[in-house]
Formats: structure tokens, sequence, C-alpha cells
């Protein structure tokens, strides 16, 4: 037996970077390296992936068993959202077929789904005019099918990012609302450029080691996230494009190696509506392979209102980023 203690050989994932004079100012400029038409092209790429007309909703905690139902509006359609006594995920027209009732404002009653005005009830299937929406709960998230949304040939299933075993990770789900369409926030995640210029206060020493190419369609990201001041942990990422409304971040070397962050831009209004509104629902999964890390899982609860106040603060800026490119779009100021 080895008398090494356990943590012989730990290394800690924080790095103390050399203190620099003006780090902002004096980082090598972006712009060149960023060009519109790598961009475009990307975006285009992206675009051009089958969705099977499934759109991200919420996160799957949002709807509970024994809960009130969920709503949202996918592009200009009602849908509402609610779970069995079993857990069993339900999903159709958020409008009673009766009188128009708004059913996200109703009761989930055994498992059925009571309409407050009159008492229509609804266990899911087709009903006096109402008939159910496909309905998927991934484990994280969960996505509802329209066809007269999409337009496409549907998938039976969507199509899920590959995440960290179920169980392994801590996933924090969150949600903003702004005024663009899906393609705008597709682009601005398609544009890893930006990072340390726009969000100083997460990113530093950010490098784009490889842009994607037709052929190998993803970028290659060494960056470090801040943590405090002088202390970051540097990082190997993957920046990816599975579908037209969804780009996803993967650590691929250094400290939480197969974490994910998926970028969901599910459109609120109908297509070409003067005044778009696009949700961005954003899954960040969390994993390490660290010992510590269990303690980490127990402590979910905790850790998710930090993880959701962290997303938010960048897409408070990245949202303006997305806003201002429709805005650019929309008066043909920007080609797109």
């Amino acid at each position: 037996m080895s008398d090494r203690p356990e943590w012989a050989g730990w290394t800690p994932p924080l790095r103390r970077r050399r203190r620099r004079r003006s780090d902002w100012a004096t980082q090598t400029p972006t712009w060149r390296e960023a060009r519109p038409a790598l961009i475009a092209d990307a975006l285009k790429r992206a675009s051009a992936r089958r969705s099977g007309n499934w759109f991200v909703v919420g996160a799957s905690r949002d709807v509970r068993a024994g809960g009130r139902p969920y709503g949202r509006t996918v592009g200009g359609v009602e849908v509402v959202l609610w779970r069995s006594d079993t857990g069993a995920l339900h999903a159709g027209p958020g409008a009673c077929p009766h009188l128009g009732a708004p059913l996200r404002d109703s009761r989930v009653v055994c498992g059925t789904l009571v309409c407050h005005w009159h008492g229509l009830a609804l266990d899911g299937r087709s009903l006096a005019g109402w008939d159910p929406y496909p309905a998927h709960d991934d484990g994280v998230l969960v996505w509802v099918r329209l066809d007269a949304v999409g337009g496409e040939e549907p998938l039976e299933r969507p199509v899920v990012p590959e995440r960290p075993a179920a169980g392994s990770g801590v996933d924090a789900v969150f949600t903003a609302v702004g005024r663009c369409e899906p393609q705008d926030v597709v682009a601005n995640r398609l544009d890893p450029w930006h990072g340390s210029w726009f969000h100083p206060y997460s990113f530093v020493d950010l490098t784009v080691a490889r842009p994607p190419t037709s052929e190998d369609d993803t970028f290659v990201v060494d960056v470090s996230f801040r943590v405090t001041g002088r202390l970051v942990v540097p990082v190997r990422a993957e920046f990816t494009a599975p579908g037209p409304r969804t780009v996803v971040m993967r650590i691929t070397e250094g400290e939480g190696a197969t974490s994910v962050v998926e970028t969901h831009a599910t459109p609120l209004t109908r297509e070409a509506d003067e005044r778009p509104r696009t949700a961005v629902v954003e899954a960040v999964v969390a994993a390490s392979d660290r010992r510590g890390f269990a303690l980490a899982r127990a402590a979910a609860p905790l850790l998710r209102p930090l993880m959701r106040r962290t997303a938010g603060r960048l897409w408070h800026d990245d949202l303006a980023y997305a806003e201002r490119r429709w805005a650019l779009r929309s008066t043909g100021r920007f080609p797109g």
C-alpha cells in the first residue's frame, strides 16, 4: 500500500495571472479575425440544419407534477404544459377550446388540467377540438413540437446535445427575452471573439485557436474564466451549432471537462413580426472529475441561483448585442 496521501498529485483548479497594466485596453484586438463573412457562413450552415419543428420552452423543473400549468408562446402560438400525477409531460394549445380561457391560469387536479372558466377537463388526449402537441423532457429542458411553426419535416424526438452522464453534473437553466430574432442570438454565440472585450468581468486571455470551416464546423477556443481579480480557470472549449436555434459550448480540456452550456433561441412571435421577441433559454450543465464535486452536486439547490445570476450578467450584455444586430438588419444597415 502506498504511503502517499490522497491529495498527492492534486492540482488546484485556479491559476494566478501575472499582473498586467491596463489589461482590457492592451489585449490583442480581435476585429480582423471576427470576419463578418465567416460568422455569416457559420450562421447559414446552422440555419440549414434540421430541428424537426422542436422548440425549447423551459426547464424540466419548471413543469412539476402536482404543480401549476406552465405557459409559453412559441412562434405566436399559445402553448400550455403540465404533468400527470406520474410525472408524464403533456402539452397542447394554451387556449381552452370552449371559450378561449388561458389554460396557463387554470389548475391541475389529480394530473388533469381543469379550465378555471367552466371546468372543461383535459387529460392530455384530444377533446372538444383541443389536440395535444408532441412534448419531450430530456431531464434538463422541456421541448414542444409545433409543425405549423417550424414548417419542416417533423422528427420524432428533438436533437438534444450530448451532456455529462445523468446525475454526474449540476444543471441550472436561465431564461431571458429580447427584441430580436433567433438568428441574432445564434450569431452572438457564433462570435466568440467578443468574449474578453465585451465580458472582461468573466473572460480573459481568449484566443480562437481554430475557426470553423465547411468541413469541420467547430470553433476551438482557449479562454480563462475569471473568478476574482487575478485568479482564473483556463480551459479549451468547442462551440458548435447542432440546430438552427441552438449553440453548444463544451469544455474539452481543463477544469470541468465535459461541462456544457447550451443556448437555445425560441421565437415568441410569428416569423417576420415587426416587433420580434425571442426567448433565450440557456442550460448550464457543470461536471468535474474531482472528488469534491460530489459536494457541489449535494449543494445544487444552493448553486443554481448563483449559476443563473452568472448567466444573467452575461446575457444582459449579449441580448444588447443581439438586439442591436436585429435593429441594424431591420433598417437595412446590416446584411442578414
